[in-house]
């Protein structure tokens, strides 16, 4: 049996018409920025969201970095952000001009600690960015909780976890703003690149709108030095068809998962750790294991996708390398990028397949 690390089709052919219709409506409209599909989409989205404004970007990079931007972030401050993420919440730091301070995460969640955070608090520090890394919801109520004490912003990075939440509440409604991404691959996913800030904070929202158009309120008036960064009207046509499906798709995902936890037993295998009072969605099903690139050639070798997030931590990164942090400094995050293995995972996975995957894996000795 063939099993990928992921698949769109069975998803597509669902949404099949849908889609098709989306496209179509743009298409025959030939309005293609800043238009009403754009406008339907980011109301939809902030009212899923529980939030009263959402302003549609090119992708989820933009969209932390936009809002750090419009919360005055700037060259000279430090933002706290976690060891163990993708390296775009790192860089919407770093264009800013602000530096990233990496804060180790709890080894069961891959999350951000927060009984780390305040450790590494300076004058400098603006902001803090939890990151809800692959689905997995942050323990926010710590995390809000020292940023109220130290009077620091909160923009979190939503990028893999739509629909989460945690003690009932979305994720992306504690902070001040959050970020999420429409990335083709993500549990809500565009055709394209996409992304999109929330905020309950009206002038904030005009701000970022504003940053992410030129830095201009009005067309030729431009108030800001700003980006390009929109979401464009066919990605957000797609973006609608797909968003009333999303709560279906994340309780698919969340079968998917609990089928993976009940059935895998393997004393190599270290099965993930979900706080309590959360809703994950489970973008990503990440285990670790000790024999990591052992079990993923064996798996490979049966036909079974694998991935890796991220077999690189951000710090070792040659594009960090201006931080000085050496090897060892963080271990936590170097103990993961060593034994994180990350399993199929996608809606329309069947359960042949899945029981496929936990067979070959309880099998691996």
């Amino acid at each position: 049996m063939k099993v990928p690390f992921v698949s769109f089709l069975p998803m597509e052919r669902e949404l099949d018409k849908e889609l098709r219709e989306a496209f179509n409506r743009v298409y025959e409209r030939s309005w293609y920025i800043e238009g009403k599909e754009d406008e339907n989409f980011e109301k939809a989205f902030a009212e899923y969201c529980h939030m009263n404004y959402c302003i549609g970007t090119g992708n989820g990079l933009d969209a932390l970095m936009l809002a750090l931007k419009a919360l005055g972030i700037h060259e000279g401050d430090e933002v706290i952000v976690p060891s163990n993420t993708f390296i775009a919440t790192a860089l919407a730091v770093t264009y800013t001009g602000a530096t990233p301070v990496f804060v180790e995460p709890d080894i069961r969640t891959f999350n951000i600690d927060p009984a780390k955070i305040e450790e590494k608090i300076t004058a400098k520090t603006k902001a803090i960015m939890p990151v809800h890394l692959y689905g997995q919801p942050c323990d926010m109520d710590p995390i809000m909780a020292v940023a109220k004490k130290h009077g620091l912003y909160v923009v979190e990075d939503c990028a893999q976890a739509h629909g989460a939440t945690y003690k009932g509440q979305h994720i992306g409604s504690f902070g001040d703003a959050a970020g999420f991404s429409f990335y083709p691959g993500k549990n809500l996913g565009a055709l394209g690149d996409a992304g999109a800030t929330v905020t309950n904070v009206e002038e904030l929202a005009k701000k970022i709108r504003a940053l992410g158009n030129y830095g201009s309120d009005y067309k030729y008036h431009h108030i800001y030095q700003g980006n390009n960064s929109r979401l464009d009207e066919m990605q957000a046509a797609f973006l609608s068809a797909k968003l009333p499906h999303l709560d279906k798709m994340n309780e698919e995902r969340r079968r998917i998962a609990q089928m993976y936890l009940d059935g895998i037993d393997n004393k190599d295998v270290i099965l993930p750790y979900v706080i309590p009072d959360v809703q994950p969605v489970w973008h990503i099903f990440a285990i670790r294991s000790k024999r990591r690139d052992e079990l993923e050639k064996y798996l490979n070798e049966k036909g079974i996708g694998t991935n890796k997030h991220y077999p690189i931590p951000m710090h070792r990164q040659g594009c960090y390398a201006n931080l000085g942090i050496q090897q060892g400094e963080l271990p936590i995050a170097e103990e993961i990028s060593a034994t994180e293995l990350s399993l199929p995972m996608f809606y329309g996975m069947t359960d042949e397949q899945v029981k496929y995957v936990i067979d070959a894996i309880n099998d691996f000795c």
